[in-house]
């Protein structure tokens, strides 16, 4: 069921108010009933969140050999074509009907670190050809990590831990940090579920918090209840100067279910639609394992501990295309 009116009504958590408790309140009741929150006064101004989406549009404008030559490559960096994303194979009769542009840490060749799985330099377009662009996406990727690490002082204290909690080394001390440039209706695409066409097929996110900025065009749906029978969707509509918030499947696991992390997509409409996902999840070495404060002898924990690297690359390989079909052209 794909019910455009059927509209998502979700907390909204103001990260500048000086009400602690009842921002944690807000937040808790959001992530134990769908792990989805707008914030709102995050401290990154209106006019910076315009230039990021221009620069984001000038990318998915260049020719597409352009963008070609800046493929996904082997450390998930680059350009993913139309249809190289399949994140609901049993539902999908193709990939994703979008493009997108992977920006993560970036640290030199010859930095040690810049061999772990998910570190090391980024593909840059030309500075010739879009001037100024990378220069705005690191300076967004540094904000928006900024108010990640805001909203997860307010996680920690929903879950009973220290505010400080996620900012540990190990944790959000040294982040695996993904930014997503996104563009849906490429060529007026419109999305038909009974058909299997999908701008973004039904998928929960694998990792820890994502921060969503989008444009004004709707798109994003979510099911609360991926076991019904049908499936129920409900609109999360763009809301002016807020992020989206939704928690991944690391985080549920992390809680020992007690948060959400929730079935969602998206529809493309034909519009163009921009939005820019910003992917945030602890160091390579941190074991992910029940919190303290989650379990009990009534509750025990429900998965064995995993470390964030091992378990990253078990989910990531499943929704990508055989990259060679690309490398080919």
């Amino acid at each position: 069921m794909a019910d455009y009116k059927n509209v998502s009504k979700l907390n909204s958590i103001d990260l500048s108010s000086p009400h602690i408790p009842t921002s944690v309140s807000l937040l808790k009741q959001a992530c134990t009933d769908s792990g989805f929150f707008y914030v709102t006064n995050h401290g990154i101004s209106e006019e910076f969140m315009d230039e990021v989406f221009a620069e984001s549009k000038k990318f998915f404008d260049l020719p597409l050999e352009e963008k070609m030559k800046l493929l996904r490559n082997e450390k998930h960096r680059g350009y993913t074509p139309v249809l190289d994303e399949l994140l609901d194979p049993a539902n999908q009769l193709h990939g994703d009907h979008k493009e997108g542009f992977y920006i993560g840490i970036e640290l030199p060749e010859d930095d040690p670190e810049a061999q772990r799985t998910f570190y090391g330099p980024n593909l840059w377009p030309d500075s010739d050809i879009l001037p100024g662009w990378r220069q705005t996406m690191e300076k967004y990727h540094q904000q928006a990590l900024e108010v990640v690490k805001k909203i997860a002082r307010l996680i920690a204290l929903s879950l009973d831990l220290d505010a400080d909690f996620f900012e540990q080394p190990e944790m959000l001390g040294k982040p695996i940090a993904v930014l997503r440039l996104l563009h849906y209706g490429v060529l007026g695409q419109v999305s038909d579920p009974l058909k299997g066409i999908y701008g973004a097929g039904a998928h929960s996110d694998y990792g820890l918090i994502t921060l969503l900025a989008t444009d004004s065009v709707s798109g994003l749906q979510i099911c609360k209840d991926k076991d019904a029978e049908p499936r129920v969707w409900e609109s999360v509509e763009p809301l002016k100067g807020a992020f989206v918030v939704n928690l991944g499947d690391m985080l549920e696991r992390w809680s020992n279910c007690i948060f959400r992390s929730t079935l969602h997509r998206v529809l493309g409409n034909g519009q163009e639609r921009y939005s820019i996902p910003y992917f945030v999840e602890p160091s390579h070495d941190c074991v992910v394992e029940c919190l303290p404060t989650c379990h009990s002898k009534q509750n025990p924990p429900k998965f064995p501990p995993i470390k964030c690297e091992t378990y990253l690359l078990q989910r990531y390989q499943d929704t990508h295309a055989d990259l060679s079909t690309y490398n080919k052209h």
